[in-house]
């Protein structure tokens, strides 16, 4: 089976670009974008590579976002295939990068030449924001471009992130929103001492259990019609000197929270610092906010994606919030309606990574019917 998308996606993957290269996989989309009137514009630093592409100059702005990078992809020994070698195998293709997310990046380019070739003097802008800095730590990357186009006044309406968001078949998920992370380095100082002698010690250990315990049992809160509660979770435990007979001087602790709309970080911060004062610890706190919470409700943006899937797929999509933080809270600051919709998540980040080859053209098509819902 050979398809316009299912060959573009097979000239991204032979292309390793492990965060944060990109390993020319931009210039390719460029080359294509280009000849479609599209206006591609190179935005560099720090290492990464972003392409900032847009046809039109009036509104609305539909943009499509995405990641050329990808994860290492891990022991080359199991693979079944090299994994930058493109290789389909009883109707799936195998290689990184294949559902997480250069199918999806393939999609967008492919909807937009048909969108166009069809619709040569459509109303409105098509724009695509394309990063090598997602998988990475995300700081030259999406975020950059965001504040380039908040500076010069380019407002966009909205965006659909090709995140593969599907759980179980291709178009049973949209991700219409994300948790928020906050997290924190706890450090609780003690006295170091002889175990043997702990009156002349102060155990940290000892003295966080009950502060700890009472922020694992808090109720944040109550989550709200599209997010669960926010959670809490401990990560990571260090302290003792090795030896079994000292009492150490502190504890350290690393700790996390995935926070709905139904908090804010500066409160959340304000609670877990009122429980620590209140066991009567000696600590500090180093706080890093991850990205926060973003949402779009029911509207244009989810019905017109919705319906797509609808008359492409014939099933109809779940709105989901859950999972991990994406690139789409940067693009919520500068844009009103946001979403994530893509391929079946399965083996994303794992050995073999694959997507399955009929998935292709159907997933192109649900971005091609939104664009047609959004600029008539």
């Amino acid at each position: 089976m050979t398809t316009s998308v299912l060959s573009l996606v097979e000239e991204l993957i032979r292309r390793p670009s492990v965060t944060p290269e990109d390993e020319g996989c931009q210039a390719l989309l460029a080359q294509r974008l280009a000849a479609l009137g599209f206006a591609c514009e190179t935005i560099a630093g720090g290492g990464v590579v972003n392409l900032w592409a847009r046809r039109g100059a009036e509104g609305p702005l539909v943009v499509f976002a995405g990641h050329t990078d990808v994860v290492p992809p891990g022991p080359r020994e199991q693979w079944h295939t090299d994994p930058f070698v493109p290789t389909q195998v009883d109707g799936n293709l195998y290689g990184r990068g294949a559902a997480d997310m250069k199918s999806s990046i393939a999609a967008f380019v492919v909807a937009a030449e048909e969108f166009i070739a069809h619709n040569p003097d459509h109303p409105g802008s098509i724009g695509l924001l394309i990063t090598s800095d997602e998988e990475g730590p995300a700081t030259d990357g999406t975020v950059k471009v965001c504040e380039q186009l908040v500076a010069r006044g380019e407002r966009l309406d909205y965006c659909i992130v090709g995140e593969p968001t599907s759980s179980v078949q291709l178009g049973d998920t949209i991700k219409n929103g994300r948790r928020g992370s906050l997290s924190g380095r706890l450090v609780v100082k003690g006295i170091q001492g002889h175990v043997a002698y702990p009156e002349k010690a102060r155990n940290p250990i000892h003295q966080c259990a009950g502060a700890l315990a009472e922020l694992a049992a808090t109720e944040w809160d109550r989550g709200n019609e599209y997010f669960p509660p926010t959670t809490f979770q401990i990560s990571n435990f260090h302290s003792g000197t090795g030896a079994t007979n000292v009492v150490p001087g502190e504890a350290v602790i690393d700790f996390n929270f995935r926070f709905s709309t139904a908090s804010t970080a500066d409160d959340l911060k304000t609670r877990v610092l009122a429980v620590l004062d209140r066991h009567q610890l000696e600590y500090t706190v180093d706080w890093t906010l991850s990205g926060l919470p973003f949402l779009t409700p029911r509207g244009t943006l989810c019905s017109a994606l919705g319906d797509a899937i609808a008359a492409e797929l014939g099933i109809e999509a779940e709105l989901s919030t859950t999972g991990g933080t994406s690139d789409g809270r940067f693009i919520a600051r500068i844009c009103p309606q946001v979403v994530e919709f893509g391929p079946v998540n399965a083996t994303i980040h794992k050995v073999n990574e694959h997507i399955a080859v009929d998935s292709l053209e159907p997933l192109k098509n649900v971005y091609r019917r939104t664009l047609e819902a959004l600029l008539r």
